[in-house]
């Protein structure tokens, strides 16, 4: 009895100490799991933040070369077309309009290039292109040949950041190309709408001039319908771009006030 009696004690000793050895073992176990997690975040913070230093050295790069070349050359555009001007005021004549339309894109060229480099170096501000400029966006076009008309519907508003300047962006390109590529006789018509949800921006003309073919049928200006269509498809929108059946141009962007990333530049 005596002997069954002890051989109870030393097993339920044992359990005990099973027990114990398990409920530290546990315990080592899920302080090794906290560290191992630990050291993940510690790496993936340190791999961030290697990623972000090389962003921000990339971008300043990106923004000295910009001012080193672009800037300068632009410059000197910008510097000769007006003592150009001015000696045809000196002259008693009038500067030639496109002259004048010259000066004025290299002075805007310039005013951009350095908002520009100040977003590369302040890490990603927005420059503030939006259609708050489109009149004197329009003028300009004007100013080179390009009789522009405007038309607004919905009910204006604030929008975000990046879908207002995708907007800007847009309507420029496309009056650029309207200069370029749509002969001397065309004229634009700008459409913006505003919707409950959306931003919807349309450039038409009704030029015949020469056109290049692009993804789309239509002029292509360098890179500039690639970069409208990567800007509006960044933001959740869709780019139309294609001949009219009556003639001339038409570029429209659609464009959610709620895409994947509107609210930031």
């Amino acid at each position: 009895m005596r002997t069954e009696r002890g051989w109870r004690r030393f097993f339920a000793a044992g359990w005990l100490v099973s027990l114990g050895i398990t409920a530290v073992a546990y315990v080592q176990w899920r302080a090794y799991v906290r560290e191992v997690e630990q050291r993940a975040e510690d790496a993936e913070r340190t791999r961030d933040e290697v990623a972000r230093r090389r962003a921000v050295e990339e971008r300043l790069h990106i923004a000295r070369e910009l001012h080193d070349s672009l800037t300068h050359s632009i410059s000197v555009i910008k510097v000769q077309a007006g003592v150009a001007a001015h000696l045809a005021r000196k002259q008693g004549q009038e500067p030639p309009p496109a002259l004048l339309a010259i000066q004025e894109a290299s002075t805007d060229a310039v005013r951009e290039l350095r908002s520009t480099l100040d977003v590369l170096r302040r890490d990603g501000e927005a420059n503030g292109n939006g259609l708050a400029r489109l009149a004197a966006l329009v003028e300009r076009a004007e100013v080179a040949g390009v009789p522009t008309s405007v038309t607004t519907t919905g009910v204006r508003r604030t929008l975000p950041t990046d879908v207002d300047e995708a907007a800007y962006r847009v309507v420029q390109e496309a009056l650029t190309n309207v200069g370029r590529h749509a002969g001397g006789a065309a004229r634009a018509t700008v459409r913006v709408r505003y919707a409950p949800d959306s931003l919807t921006v349309q450039v038409d003309d009704d030029g015949g001039g020469a056109t290049l073919d692009g993804t789309d049928g239509g002029p292509a200006s360098g890179h500039g319908l690639t970069g409208m269509r990567e800007r509006v498809t960044a933001l959740g929108g869709r780019l139309h771009a294609g001949a009219r059946p009556g003639g001339g141009f038409s570029v429209r962007a659609e464009l959610p006030l709620a895409g994947p990333s509107s609210g930031g530049a």
